[in-house]
């Protein structure tokens, strides 16, 4: 017989499609799924056959859903600073990332996971490395967190030579790789197809890759795009066309695409993007740390085209808190397109609901509904330094503008409690770090960087 959990707030922010914030409503959950949400007064608790979790000091949240991670990058934290992106990958990230033992490789995604399921995400789409992928999607089951992710694919690399692979090889890894983990642990893990961007891939990996993903129902299609100008430029000198243009012309665009970044497109690519339903994960703080730009993610919205949130990699932002990209995502559009421009609802949302629909999990997870995925989080926002306010209009600001990390109590992932009290129950947090710095060392010795 499946457990059966009911939890009381004092108030749940649902994101349904009413953006309903609700109080003195009780949320039950029957083993993975939310079976009822429904009014405490029509609940005889006395008689309750379940576990009662009383929490009227706390608000119930959708878990977050981050839709741009390179766990394998978590380690090199703090190393790979104050660089642009180009300078960033081949000074720093590809000799790190070319260095990863299994060891090593298991210590960053370790590190990666444990912070972002004590900061509130429940899911993310990670894009791998080039070596040791398995490592990867061992740690994404035995954690627990939902995830999609897959092998970064690179046969192309004119940064740094060493770190990329024969194109057969990465397609034949990969096919190999997807065969293993789409849909393992009941669902909760897929594929996603992981080419690293136009220059570090061929024409060939590129379009195959694309290919393969339509045998994997439910997959994903994950790349970076026109994230800095020299990036673009030099996509622009090789194929003679932009970015998102050459990504059409050779029909890698549609509504299994996410794309991250997408800082520098023409108007003929904004079309091009709405036209073909593809998909933008927005990363604010890491286009910021490496002096990328700013993405127009109000012009983005207005033209309909899907957008979601993501923290990047660990080196490049240098947290991976959802928290820090909502507050940045509403912030640096203001000055640019009015103070009302990213209100504190729409980022939310973008947060929560909006990344399961770029991921195609909507139906799943992303709001707290009957059906869904026991997918929650719950805040304390009992705290002299957050806006004093209860009335429902204000919830959303306080989360996005004010809240952090530290005013997250609970985790809960497939209904099952990840984080209670503020302690994770999937890492011991001082082991991790020992073992994380260890090895570390270990790498920093292997590159010579």
């Amino acid at each position: 017989m499946s457990k059966r959990q009911l939890i009381i707030p004092s108030k749940i922010v649902t994101v349904n499609s009413k953006d309903e914030i609700l109080t003195d409503y009780a949320v039950e959950i029957e083993g993975k799924v939310i079976s009822k949400i429904v009014n405490v007064k029509e609940i005889d608790l006395l008689t309750y056959d379940g576990e009662i979790i009383r929490v009227d000091d706390k608000v119930l949240i959708p878990g977050f859903i981050q839709t741009h991670i390179h766990l394998c990058q978590t380690l090199f934290r703090g190393l790979a600073d104050d660089l642009q992106l180009l300078d960033w990958l081949q000074q720093r990230i590809f000799p790190y990332e070319n260095a990863h033992s299994e060891k090593s490789l298991l210590a960053s995604v370790k590190l990666g996971i444990n912070e972002l399921i004590n900061g509130g995400t429940t899911t993310l789409l990670d894009m791998g490395t080039l070596r040791h992928q398995h490592v990867i999607f061992d740690e994404l089951i035995s954690s627990g967190i939902r995830a999609f992710a897959g092998k970064c694919m690179m046969d192309v690399n004119d940064l740094f030579p060493s770190f990329k692979n024969h194109t057969n090889a990465e397609l034949k890894e990969t096919l190999a790789l997807a065969k293993e983990y789409h849909n393992k642990a009941e669902g909760r893990i897929k594929y996603g197809f992981a080419p690293r961007f136009v220059l570090s891939c061929s024409e060939e990996l590129l379009i195959e890759t694309k290919e393969m993903m339509k045998d994997f129902a439910g997959s994903i299609y994950h790349t970076h795009s026109s994230e800095n100008k020299s990036e673009v430029a030099e996509v622009r000198r090789r194929h003679n066309k932009e970015n998102i243009e050459y990504f059409d012309h050779i029909n890698i665009l549609d509504d299994h695409t996410l794309l991250a970044h997408c800082i520098h497109l023409n108007e003929n690519e904004i079309g091009l993007m709405k036209n073909r339903d593809t998909r933008i994960s927005h990363c604010p703080s890491s286009n910021l740390k490496l002096a990328s730009g700013i993405a127009n993610i109000p012009r983005y919205l207005k033209e309909g085209i899907n957008v979601s949130l993501g923290a990047d990699g660990a080196p490049c932002n240098n947290n991976l808190s959802q928290f820090y990209e909502m507050r940045l995502a509403a912030l640096i559009q203001k000055p640019i397109h009015g103070a009302d421009s990213m209100d504190a609802k729409t980022v939310f949302k973008l947060a929560t609901i909006e990344g399961a629909k770029a991921l195609h999990i909507h139906n799943e997870t992303g709001s707290i509904e009957i059906g869904k995925f026991a997918d929650l989080v719950l805040l304390d926002l009992n705290d002299p330094s957050l806006p004093l306010s209860n009335r429902d209009e204000d919830f959303y600001s306080k989360i996005v503008y004010s809240a952090n990390q530290k005013h997250i109590s609970d985790v809960m992932i497939n209904g099952d409690w990840k984080v209670r009290d503020g302690i994770s129950l999937i890492y011991n947090q001082s082991e991790l770090y020992f073992y994380a710095k260890e090895e570390l060392n270990l790498l920093l010795k292997r590159t010579g960087v």
